[in-house]
């Protein structure tokens, strides 16, 4: 009876054995193919490093002075071009956040007040300005901050390289381009583009100028030229004439 048992128990510990080894090839296993499948990355650069349209934000610092009320000349300047922006790209109201609980207050009570007057001579609604208040941190410099959401374009990150560039990797072989590649053009496109969406979508056609077109249109049914007529010039082009004077 105890041999049996005793063998018993050993078939038991080499089934277990062969479990745990079966279990940890197939997770090396799923490992290494994942590891091939990150390898194996897109050839077009605009798929390895794709150009997203997420939301962002647009931030001002209106830093404030102890002694010190109102708004300077440059800092008004800054003020203005925030409102001139948000008319054109903001996705939100603006969040104004004013420090409290420092030797600034009366200081950022001033500089609140004129801001609020820059908003509304730029033509932002009020109901679109929304004051907040926060706590600065002791000896650090105090702003009132001026923010709101905006889309943004953006690639990235770049300068990432996961294998080699010598003979050793398989994708020197195939004469394959390098994962960086192309990505500071991709990031560099996304920073100069004025406007996020036309990368999702084409903007509206503005309607047809009719007063030319009927003009064109009605020489055209009279047989007539329908192209314009420039003074200065026969061709209707300007004719570049060099100067006399020197002559």
């Amino acid at each position: 009876m105890t041999s049996s048992r005793n063998h018993t128990s050993r078939r038991r510990q080499v089934a277990l054995r062969l479990l745990a080894a079966a279990a940890l090839t197939s997770v090396l296993g799923g490992c290494y193919q994942t590891q091939t499948a990150k390898n194996d990355y897109p050839f077009d650069y605009r798929d390895r490093h794709p150009i997203t349209v997420r939301e962002g934000a647009r931030q001002v610092d209106v830093f404030l002075g102890r002694n010190r009320g109102g708004l300077t000349p440059a800092q008004r300047a800054d003020v203005l071009a925030f409102a001139q922006w948000w008319k054109r790209e903001a996705n939100s109201g603006i969040v104004v956040q004013v420090p409290r609980g420092s030797q600034a207050d009366r200081a950022a009570a001033d500089s609140l007040r004129e801001i609020h007057s820059i908003f509304a001579a730029s033509g932002v609604p009020g109901k679109a300005v929304y004051v907040r208040t926060y706590r600065p941190e002791p000896a650090s410099l105090v702003s009132i901050k001026i923010e709101y959401t905006k889309m943004v374009a953006e690639a990235g990150p770049c300068g990432q390289w996961p294998e080699d560039l010598g003979a050793s990797d398989k994708h020197y072989m195939q004469n394959r381009p390098f994962w960086n590649f192309g990505c500071a053009a991709q990031r560099n496109l996304a920073s100069m583009v004025d406007n996020p969406a036309d990368l999702v979508q084409p903007r509206g056609e503005q309607p047809a100028y009719a007063a030319r077109r009927s003009v064109a249109l009605d020489k055209y049914r009279k047989g007539e030229n329908p192209s314009g007529s420039y003074q200065n010039s026969s061709s209707g082009f300007d004719s570049g004439k060099i100067s006399d004077i020197g002559k």
